[in-house]
């Protein structure tokens, strides 16, 4: 039997692997800080209540169900302050510590998750073989440290591991706050969005081909970073321009009205080639398709008369 803890269950990213990871056949033990209120909602998950920051709780839960896989999403995510948090630091004992019990308990294979930001973006386009790893935040620098330990770890136990590097995601579920949801929840609250000029170059993906990528790399025996993308470059401007078609209230997009934060790349877009050719695995939904997803989900969920959300494009 295939035992997978799935780490960060409830977050934006976790929610979305738990049908997929039970449709592949794994008995799925999810963890959740506060209230596993979830549990009755989704037949062939077990629900932990458990404190990943605690060590003790860790050790007593991963000797309790022995899984055979990790896949570990949890970490400081609260937006706006992620960057520059000192709790990243926290997290990369906590993620130690939860590696460690993992071996003890007999584990087989772990994937963690990453980010774009343990690159050096100066150089745009991010290859894991190639780009130097050059983080310009204290989030990307404990990213980058974790990812260093695990693939050291992982060569002196003969543990199976692989570090999936996320970029640019989207989709249902998504914080109110970021790029893609807050223009689309201004636009339907009929609000004014104030942009920068959006030139830059980033790479979308939507949030269920992002945790069908993680599916793939858990089931597979690849080993080490890989990029999980689009690898599909598309200017700010152009998403928000789309959103805007789809929802109307164009005239309320402010493009120039804010300016392009200094520390933003111009370029920042992933090498796919390990995905789609190690993994063969390859996203199933376009931008345009998966935009229209997102918007239809935040229609049924957005409280259109609670509150106003200005939503501001600098990225």
């Amino acid at each position: 039997m295939m035992r997978v803890l799935l780490t960060g269950a409830s977050g934006f990213i976790g929610r979305h692997c738990l049908p997929l990871l039970v449709n592949a056949g794994f008995e799925v033990h999810a963890t959740a800080s506060r209230s596993a209120r979830e549990t009755a909602s989704r037949s062939g998950v077990y629900w932990h209540k458990v404190d990943l920051l605690e060590g003790q709780q860790v050790d007593g839960l991963l000797a309790e169900i022995a899984p055979t896989h990790l896949l570990h999403f949890a970490w400081y995510a609260v937006h706006g302050r992620f960057w520059a948090a000192q709790e990243n630091l926290r997290w990369v004992q906590a993620s130690l510590g939860l590696l460690e019990a993992f071996a003890r308990a007999g584990g087989q294979r772990v994937v963690m998750a990453g980010s774009c930001a343990e690159y050096d973006w100066n150089y745009g386009y991010c290859s894991e073989l190639t780009t130097p790893l050059r983080p310009g935040s204290l989030y990307g620098a404990c990213k980058h440290a974790l990812q260093a330990m695990l693939g050291a770890f992982s060569r002196q136990t003969g543990l199976s591991s692989a570090w999936g590097r996320i970029f640019f995601l989207y989709g249902p579920h998504e914080g109110p706050g970021r790029l893609v949801s807050s223009v689309i929840c201004s636009l339907l609250r009929g609000q004014p969005v104030r942009c920068s000029q959006g030139n830059q170059v980033r790479d979308f993906l939507y949030v269920e081909d992002v945790v069908s990528a993680f599916a793939a790399l858990l089931r597979s025996d690849v080993q080490g970073p890989i990029n999980i993308a689009s690898g599909f470059p598309v200017r700010i401007r152009e998403v928000v321009e789309a959103i805007g078609r789809k929802i109307g209230n164009q005239e309320l997009i402010r493009f120039g009205e804010l300016p392009t934060p200094p520390e933003e790349p111009p370029l920042l877009v992933a090498d796919v080639r390990r995905m789609t050719e190690e993994m063969s695995w390859m996203p199933s939904l376009s931008l345009d398709a998966g935009l229209d997803h997102t918007i239809d989900w935040w229609k049924r969920e957005l409280p259109l008369g609670a509150g106003r959300l200005r939503a501001e494009c600098r990225g």
